[in-house]
């Protein structure tokens, strides 16, 4: 699986450019156009002069999955998904498997990774029909499968279930050659059970283990993945996913050690990052 362009300090460095232009702003109390931050109309555009995307503008979309997991989607979303992906060139865009062909078709020879679910939103289904899921988006142009984990075998302790499940979706995406994130849908589990999850994914060969799939009863939080960033080693990334709206969202969660953000208002979140690290953003710039 690719792995991200950016080392721990080249992050550190890209959030704190952005965050004192940030904090710059607001002492200014200068503040996005409302209309920016709303993806149901038209996409907001960045500022002409960072159209080619200033390096650090780069480096945040290099950090996001660009998501479309409304079960409304029509074909004319997913092409601007794509489109949208290709023009920030995020790290992933990510669809409902029924769409991984058509994404797969847009983004073709892009350095933009197709991405769908296994066993979404629930994971209440069986390991046979993840495994079959999997292997059917993978041959269909998926390159990273998000499988949401048994959560009720997990709340039930059932932990050889759990990673059997895992295990046996990660066996099947690896030997295709696609990467696996793991949904641990983190609010519906104890604190002790996010470790176990995380721990269970990384013996069970996931790349990286998510918080939650964004149609639970919460999203990503701060807490949740620096719990989640201390229970796996180095070589396993994490991805926070499920409510991420704004700048200040995202680079929280970068903080707290997220590697990936999945969100679908990723170019409002850019279109934010811009604004700050436009000169003209700042009175007396």
């Amino acid at each position: 699986m690719e792995e991200l362009v950016l080392t721990r300090s080249e992050l550190e460095s890209l959030i704190g450019a952005i965050a004192h232009q940030l904090a710059r702003r607001e002492s200014n109390s200068v503040k996005p156009a409302q209309d920016d931050l709303v993806m149901d109309g038209a996409p907001p555009t960045l500022d002409p002069r960072t159209s080619d995307l200033a390096p650090e503008l780069h480096g945040l979309a290099r950090l996001m999955d660009h998501t479309l997991l409304k079960a409304d989607a029509t074909p004319k979303q997913v092409e601007r998904l794509a489109e949208e992906a290709l023009q920030f060139s995020f790290a992933a865009a990510c669809v409902n498997p029924f769409w991984t062909s058509l994404l797969a078709a847009r983004l073709r020879g892009s350095i933009v990774r197709v991405g769908t679910v296994v066993g979404f939103p629930l994971g209440a289904t069986f390991t046979a029909t993840k495994r079959a899921e999997a292997e059917t988006a993978i041959i269909a142009g998926a390159q990273e499968i998000d499988m949401v984990m048994n959560v009720g075998a997990m709340r039930s302790g059932e932990l050889a279930l759990v990673q059997n499940d895992m295990r046996g979706v990660i066996e099947v995406c690896h030997a295709l050659g696609a990467g696996v994130k793991v949904i641990l849908e983190t609010a519906y589990l104890t604190d002790e059970q996010k470790v176990t999850a995380c721990r269970l994914a990384e013996e069970s060969g996931a790349d990286y283990v998510k918080t939650s799939s964004g149609f639970g009863p919460g999203g990503a939080t701060v807490d949740d993945v620096r719990l989640m960033r201390s229970a796996v080693g180095p070589k396993v990334g994490v991805k926070a996913a499920g409510g991420i709206r704004t700048l200040d969202d995202a680079l929280a969660l970068l903080r707290a050690g997220a590697s990936r953000l999945g969100t679908s208002a990723s170019v409002a979140i850019l279109s934010e990052a811009a604004q700050c690290l436009t000169p003209a953003a700042s009175a007396g710039d």
